[in-house]
């Protein structure tokens, strides 16, 4: 590869495209800079911009509703499963209004969304229906791919992902207009027949050949990697059983399969507001890394002051943002590791602090 005379849109890149395709079963993949310019660049070819409302989630990595302010464009947030965190189906078709133009679902911690039923509810109001799957490569609903939901998906491949190019993204789709769209977007709006002219205002997007010569490692490694990423997932689950009752536990969707980008515990409801905070401090005291996944975007400085949300517009969002822990999970994390990083939870359990009363979480339901 170091001796190739191609840095972009070269040999390896088509490889590349054509193993992300082949992994998610579609006619089309775009790779690109990174999942954020997946997601920009699928929100440019389906033409969204100023007065158009987009139906999104406020619990995921702020990018996922950057997206659309890159264009003008408004989220209009709808609160979460309390214990999935991810879009519900029902609470999305009650936040429709005539503005709306698309629904944008992020399949939190690889556990996928209902893509039938979206699908379904994208159908009866005429909307696109966009995936942020940047957390979700090899999950399924069903027996089909995460990437061939929606009419059109984004991946990241950023180091702590289930494949990393180092950095790099990638958009899949069965869409001719969008993968075309996006191609030339991806490289400055330029036309696909060599010559220097540009046709849109587009972007410095290109994933390099080298980076794509590591996605195509790491994807014809996929299986194995994803293997390794469900045992370690396994052992925790395993390690931290005896604390069922202090801990919520990911899960697994009803039809499908789950694809573990990140191990999160949810602390129950019976700790305070700062358990959570208190438990992080305590484990990072003892050399143990992790991360509050995922701070509520409405409540960002940013969101705050552009559209005046405040602490109580989006409830279950908010909850998990304030009770939830990102461990230490990568595929070769060992099971003694694992095993000590539950053994140092089982010890600071006891001395965070309980909740006086118990506040009823509140069903799921969008706000302006």
């Amino acid at each position: 590869m170091l001796a190739s005379d191609r840095l972009a849109l070269g040999p390896k890149l088509e490889r590349f495209e054509a193993l992300m395709a082949q992994q998610c079963q579609t006619r089309h993949a775009v790779a690109v800079s990174s999942g954020t310019a997946a997601l920009h660049l699928i929100v440019r070819a389906l033409d969204l911009g100023p007065g158009d409302e987009v139906l999104t989630t406020p619990f995921s990595f702020v990018a996922s509703s950057n997206v659309l302010l890159y264009v003008g464009a408004t989220p209009r947030f709808v609160d979460v499963s309390p214990t999935t965190g991810n879009l519900e189906p029902d609470a999305l078709a009650r936040a429709v209004t005539p503005a709306t133009r698309a629904i944008l679902g992020v399949d939190i911690f690889g556990l996928p969304l209902d893509w039938p039923a979206l699908t379904d509810l994208a159908e009866t109001h005429d909307l696109h229906l966009i995936d942020d799957a940047c957390h979700a490569l090899g999950a399924t609903v069903g027996d089909r791919p995460i990437g061939a939901w929606a009419d059109a998906a984004s991946f990241g491949f950023y180091p702590n992902k289930q494949i990393t190019t180092g950095e790099g993204g990638c958009i899949t789709t069965d869409s001719d207009r969008i993968a075309t769209r996006c191609r030339s977007l991806r490289n400055q709006g330029r036309t696909d027949d060599g010559r220097m002219e540009h046709v849109a205002l587009g972007y410095n997007y290109r994933m390099s050949e080298l980076e794509a010569a590591v996605g195509c490692g790491q994807l014809e490694r996929r299986d194995d990697l994803m293997t390794r990423r469900a045992q370690v997932a396994e052992w925790y689950h395993a390690a931290l059983a005896p604390l069922r009752d202090d801990l919520r536990l990911p899960t697994s969707p009803p039809r499908g399969t789950r694809s573990w980008f990140v191990y999160v515990i949810r602390l129950d409801d019976r700790f305070d507001d700062e358990a959570r905070d208190m438990l992080m401090a305590a484990l990072q005291d003892q050399g143990i890394d992790c991360a509050p996944y995922f701070p509520s975007i409405h409540l960002q400085p940013l969101y705050r002051r552009r559209f005046g949300f405040a602490p109580g517009d989006y409830p279950n969002c908010e909850a998990l943002s304030a009770q939830t822990l990102a461990l230490p999970f990568y595929a070769s994390l060992a099971q003694d590791d694992v095993q000590h990083v539950a053994e140092t939870i089982a010890e600071i359990l006891p001395t965070l602090p309980r909740a006086a009363t118990t506040v009823a979480v509140s069903s799921t339901d969008a706000s302006s």
